[in-house]
């Protein structure tokens, strides 16, 4: 196989690149909108919550270190 990759020539190899790509992409499954805004839907919560959670650790640990400090 490395002899045969030897004897293309650029062009060649470009070619094949490109020819893998498309066969690669024609394999992607895009979701539809509904599986989409689900998704979305999910992040944004999960973002929220997420955040909400640090926000009230950092409250609760500066409000220890100022009592103890």
């Amino acid at each position: 196989m490395a002899e045969d990759a030897k004897k293309l020539s650029f062009g060649e190899k470009i070619a094949n690149f490109f020819g893998g790509v498309k066969a690669e992409y024609s394999k992607i499954i895009f979701p539809n909108q509904e599986t989409l805004k689900k998704q979305t839907i999910t992040v944004v919560v999960v973002t929220v919550f997420i955040g909400a959670l640090i926000f009230v650790l950092d409250f609760i640990m500066k409000y220890l270190l100022g009592f103890i400090l």
